[in-house]
């Protein structure tokens, strides 16, 4: 990854690795293993996957869900197939306003919320630490699954 391109490029360049990352976890798990809790509070890959792409929505797109918790519970018609086709174009989109973006002082798109707007930087600076947590959590979670570790 070059490191002297501008602060927007390696923002965005972190944040596409992980979100890579992310989304690449869940290949090769069978069902019903990729939906299963791996901890207690009942977080599974497929869980966190769906969660990301609610989360992409949210900050970039301006879509806030009806229900945050729901976005980690996956659905019985959720498939790793489905997921990540969703995860992948709800990035793509996210990358569109992204790259639109001519300053990152700018405030990022938002839902309908009281208080101010953080701006691109904010929220990709977040984006980064959210992706990256959970690209710890499903690290973990495969590893428990089948010994797979790495990115």
């Amino acid at each position: 990854m070059p490191t002297d391109d501008d602060e927007k490029t390696i923002l965005r360049n972190v944040l596409d690795q992980l979100r890579n990352s992310i989304a690449d976890k869940v290949d090769g798990v069978p069902e019903p293993q990729v939906r299963t809790g791996g901890v207690p509070s009942g977080t599974s890959l497929l869980g966190l996957l769906k969660h990301l792409a609610s989360v992409e929505r949210f900050y970039f797109l301006g879509e806030e869900p009806a229900d945050w918790q729901a976005t980690m519970r996956p659905s019985a018609e959720d498939t790793v197939e489905s997921l990540r086709a969703e995860y992948r174009k709800t990035v793509e989109r996210a990358n569109v306003i992204i790259d639109a973006c001519p300053d990152l002082k700018l405030p990022a798109p938002r839902a309908r919320r009281r208080g101010p707007v953080p701006s691109m930087r904010w929220v990709l600076v977040h984006m980064i630490e959210e992706t990256g947590r959970h690209a710890g959590h499903a690290d973990i979670l495969r590893e428990r699954i089948d010994g797979t570790t790495g990115r």
